[in-house]
Order: C-alpha cells, then structure tokens, then sequence
C-alpha cells in the first residue's frame, strides 16, 4: 500500500491551480499559430495574434490568461492500493492556496444568497478508482463565460446520430462569441442525465488533437469540427473559419429508450493541467 501524504497533494494542487489559470497549453498555442497561418480572414488572423501576445505577456508577467479564473473542477484518477488521508479536504486546502498565493479571482459563491465564499472552494470533485498505486489529478479551472453554454438533451432514439449532430450544432450556433472561442467542444453521448454531462465535461481533458479510440466516433469529431467551422463564429466572435479548435466526444452505453447527449465548451484559455504522484 503507497501512502501520499495530504501536504503533498496540498501543494501540488495549487501550483497545478496557478499554472492553469497563466499559462496557456502549449499544444493550444501551437494551434492558434497554425490557425492564424490557414485564416483567410484579417480581422480573425489579428484576434489570433492577440490572443498569442495575450498568452506571452501573461506567462511572462505572472498574469491570468483572463479576469475570470474559473471555478475549480478537479478529476481524480486514484489507484487502489493509494492510501491518502483527508483526500478530498487536501485537494480544497491545494485550491484556496493557489487562488491565494497566485492572486486569481475567487469567483466561487452561494448559488442562493451569492455570498463568495472568499477561498474558491469547494472544488468540483470527481474520483475514480483505478488499477494499482497511481494517483493522477486533472485541474480544470473552469470560467463561467463557457460553461453558461453547456446544454443536455434527452433526445428520443428516434433522433439517431443526424439528432445528435443538429443538437451539437445548434449548442455551438447559440453560443456565439460567448464562450470566447477558438473552443474545444466537448460531447457526452448515452449514459444517462447525469453521466453524458460528466463525459461532455471529461472529453475536454482529452489532449488537443487526439481522437477517440472508436473509429466511427472519431469520424463523427471530424466532421463536427468542420460543420462547427463553417459556422463564421471565428476567433473570439469576429468572424472566420477557426471557431472551434477541436471537438471532443465520449460515448456511454444507455437505455434503449433514450439517447441522452451533452455539449460543454471550454474557452480559448484552456485551463488545465495535470499533477501525477
């Protein structure tokens, strides 16, 4: 049995919340260079260009990639002979530091009253028992600007993949320049209510250009992509063929009666970053 202490977890968890919240992903950075090369649009080549130097000051100065530093949701992936005590406390101690000591904005309040809770906690937790003495977090601090567009419908079967492709559509036509794209369109497809909005949030982890596994599912990714990009929305709103960077689906066995399908969309920032012990 491997034993992690809860410090450790503690303190990785909010350099993991920093470096999420100010430095862009490197393969998202190599994305919007090479979308500014293929834009035949100026005003899109030039939001690119911003959206480049914006990254480069904020890594170089210490700054947020954006003013709205997101709401922490933390995917744990912990192996069955890991022994940790207080897990889910040291993951929330990890947040609160992080937002602290990286000065990002606590955005985290009661839904009711809308009292901030002043720490950014509680994080979003979910946990899976793995194989083995892994422990493995992903820290997605998620803005609201894009999570607001998140949409779930409980399609009849009847609405077959042609149903699931116009809803993915029309999520990502509705949103317009609100998630501030370039987005990464994460689709959770069967399961149930709940199960397709958490593989629609888990398929935004996915590294940037890696398909699904399954080869008509992969298909289905390219072709939303290019639907998504002949939408116009483009870089950040104004237009342009780089709307979406990548789409992302997971798919869930369900119920023969219904076909459950979620859309969540994370912005240009791309918040994430990945802590193994």
């Amino acid at each position: 049995m491997r034993e992690i202490s809860s410090e450790e977890i503690t303190t990785k968890v909010a350099q993991a919340a920093i470096e999420a919240c100010k430095v862009l992903p490197a393969s998202v950075r190599e994305a919007f260079v090479k979308a500014r090369q293929e834009e035949p649009s100026d005003l899109a080549r030039e939001a690119l260009g911003i959206l480049l130097e914006n990254a480069k000051i904020a890594a170089e100065e210490g700054l947020p990639l954006c003013q709205d530093t997101g709401i922490a949701v933390v995917f744990v992936e912990i192996g069955e002979e890991v022994k940790v005590k207080g897990l889910e406390e040291a993951i929330n101690a990890g947040i609160a530091r992080g937002y602290e000591e990286g000065l990002l904005r606590k955005s985290v309040a009661d839904p009711l009253t809308r009292k901030n809770t002043g720490t950014n906690t509680p994080a979003v937790i979910h946990l899976e028992r793995v194989p083995g003495e892994r422990l493995r977090l992903a820290v997605l601090p998620k803005g609201c600007g894009s999570e607001n567009m998140s949409r779930l419908a409980m399609l009849p079967p009847s609405a077959g993949l042609g149903g699931v492709k116009r809803f993915v559509l029309e999520t990502v036509a509705q949103a317009g320049p609100n998630p501030c794209p370039p987005v990464t369109v994460g689709v959770g497809i069967g399961g149930t209510f709940e199960k397709a909005a958490l593989l629609a949030k888990k398929a935004l982890l996915r590294p940037l250009g890696e398909h699904a596994p399954r080869e008509d599912v992969a298909e289905l990714e390219k072709e939303l992509l290019r639907e998504i990009n002949l939408l116009g929305i483009g870089p950040l709103g104004f237009g342009g063929r780089t709307t979406a960077l990548a789409v992302n689906v997971e798919v869930f066995p369900t119920h023969i009666a219904s076909l459950p399908v979620a859309v969540n969309i994370q912005c240009h920032a791309a918040r994430l970053r990945w802590v193994e012990f």
